[in-house]
C-alpha cells in the first residue's frame, strides 16, 4: 500500500498543478471559489483517474468507477470551495487545504472503494 500511495502522490503533483492553474484562471474570470474549485478539480480528476487506474492501481478504468470517483471527489471539492466562500478564506488557503484533503481522502476512496480488487 505504501508504494501505491507514493505513485498516487506523484500523480497528485501533476493533478495539483492542473487543478491550481485551472482554479486560478477561473477564479480570476468568475470570482467564485466554489465554481473555480469544482472546475479545477473536474479537469484534474479526469487526468488523475486514468493515470491512477493504469499506474497506481493497475486496474481497468471503467465508466462506473470514473463516475464514482468524480462524483465523490467533486462533491468534496465543491463543498470545500463553498465553505471557503462562506468564510471568505483566501484562495491560496483554499487550494492548499483542498489539495491536502483530496490527497488523503482521494487515495483512501480510490484504494478501498473505486479500485478495490474483487478477489
Amino acid at each position: 500500500m505504501q508504494n501505491q500511495f507514493v505513485r498516487y502522490a506523484l500523480i497528485g503533483i501533476l493533478n495539483t498543478t492542473i487543478h491550481w492553474l485551472t482554479f486560478l484562471l477561473l477564479f480570476a474570470l468568475l470570482g467564485s471559489q466554489s465554481l473555480a474549485n469544482l472546475a479545477g478539480y473536474l479537469t484534474a480528476a479526469t487526468f488523475s483517474f486514468f493515470a491512477n487506474a493504469r499506474w497506481t492501481f493497475k486496474s481497468e478504468a471503467t465508466t462506473p468507477r470514473y463516475i464514482a470517483f468524480v462524483a465523490f471527489m467533486g462533491v468534496l471539492s465543491w463543498g470545500f470551495g463553498w465553505a471557503a466562500d462562506a468564510i471568505s478564506l483566501h484562495p491560496l488557503l483554499t487550494l492548499i487545504g483542498f489539495s491536502a484533503l483530496s490527497l488523503v481522502l482521494g487515495f483512501l476512496f480510490s484504494r478501498f472503494l473505486v479500485f478495490r480488487s474483487r478477489a
